[in-house]
C-alpha cells in the first residue's frame, strides 16, 4: 500500500510541476531580426557530480560513450565538475578509472568539490575548505598533469569568503546558461518536465543572444549548458539531448558544438566565468 501511495504522490507531483512551466516565449520580429545580426552559437556540455562508481551500468560511461557517438556529431567534448573524494564518485577505483577515461578522450576535468560528500562549500570553516580544495586540485593533477583551472560549487552557492579561496587556488567559477534541472532524482528515474522546461530557458536565452547579452568569443556565443553524470535518465537520454534541434526549432541563429574540441581552457574564462 505504501508503494502505490509513493507513485501516485510522485505522479501527483509530476503533473503539479508540469504546470508550473511557462510555454516558450514567442518569437517577435524584432528578436528574428536582431538574431541574424549575431555570431553563430556553440554549445558548451557541462556535467556536474561525478564520475560514478557504479559497476552496474555506469551512468558516466554511458554519457561519454553517447558523446563519442551520437546522431548529432560524434567526438563531442565536454567539461566535468568531479567529486574527487566522495565514495560514490571519484574516491573509488571505478571513479579514478571514469576519470582516466575522460582525460584520455580528451574531455576537461574541473573541480567540483573533494569532501566526503556534496557539502556546501560556505558550511565548511577555513582550514576544512583549504583542505578539500588542496586535495581536489591534487586529485585532478594527479590524473591529468596540470591542477584544474575551472571550478562549479556545490549547490553553485559561494560567498566572498569561498571565492576568494577559490582565487588562491587559480580556480575560475563557470556557471550555466541552461540547466537540466536533473541533479536531484525524487524517487523515480524520469523526467516528465525536461522537455517543457528545457524549450522555457531556452527562448529566454534566445531573448538574451538578441539583446547582445551574452559575450563573443573567438567568433561564436557560447551557451553553457548543465547535465548531471550521475543522474540515469540523463545518461540514457544523452544521445537524445539535440540543444541544436530544439533551438533551431525556436529559430535562433546559429548551432553546432564546433570541431569537436573544447574551446581552450584559458577561453572558457571569458564565457561565463568570474
Amino acid at each position: 500500500m505504501k508503494q502505490v501511495f509513493k507513485v501516485l504522490l510522485a505522479c501527483a507531483m509530476a503533473v503539479g510541476l508540469l504546470g508550473c512551466i511557462a510555454a516558450p516565449i514567442e518569437m517577435t520580429p524584432q528578436t528574428e531580426q536582431r538574431l541574424r545580426a549575431q555570431p553563430p552559437i556553440r554549445f558548451l556540455l557541462t556535467f556536474d557530480d561525478g564520475p560514478s562508481a557504479s559497476s552496474f551500468w555506469n551512468p558516466t560511461e554511458t554519457v561519454l560513450d553517447s558523446l563519442a557517438i551520437n546522431p548529432l556529431q560524434p567526438d563531442i567534448k565536454a567539461v566535468f565538475f568531479v567529486q574527487t573524494r566522495a565514495t560514490r564518485a571519484g574516491n573509488s577505483e571505478i571513479g579514478r578509472a571514469v576519470m582516466h577515461r575522460e582525460r584520455d578522450a580528451g574531455h576537461i576535468l574541473a573541480f567540483h568539490t573533494a569532501t566526503p560528500s556534496h557539502t556546501n562549500h560556505r558550511s565548511l570553516d577555513a582550514q576544512e575548505l583549504e583542505q578539500a580544495l588542496t586535495d581536489g586540485c591534487a586529485d585532478i593533477a594527479a590524473i591529468t598533469g596540470a591542477p584544474p583551472t575551472l571550478m562549479r560549487p556545490p549547490f553553485w552557492s559561494y560567498d566572498k569568503r569561498t571565492f576568494a579561496a577559490y582565487q588562491q587556488h587559480g580556480l575560475h567559477v563557470l556557471l550555466t546558461d541552461l540547466s537540466a534541472n536533473d541533479g536531484k532524482i525524487w524517487g523515480f528515474n524520469a523526467s516528465p518536465r525536461r522537455r517543457s522546461h528545457m524549450l522555457r530557458s531556452m527562448s529566454e536565452v534566445r531573448e538574451r543572444i538578441a539583446r547582445g547579452e551574452l559575450p563573443v568569443v573567438d567568433g561564436v556565443i557560447p551557451v553553457v549548458v548543465t547535465f548531471h553524470d550521475l543522474n540515469r535518465y540523463t545518461a540514457r537520454h544523452t544521445r537524445r539531448v539535440r540543444c541544436v534541434t530544439v533551438l533551431s526549432r525556436l529559430n535562433c541563429r546559429g548551432s553546432g558544438t564546433g570541431s569537436g574540441r573544447t574551446m581552450p581552457t584559458e577561453n572558457l574564462f571569458k564565457v561565463r566565468g568570474i
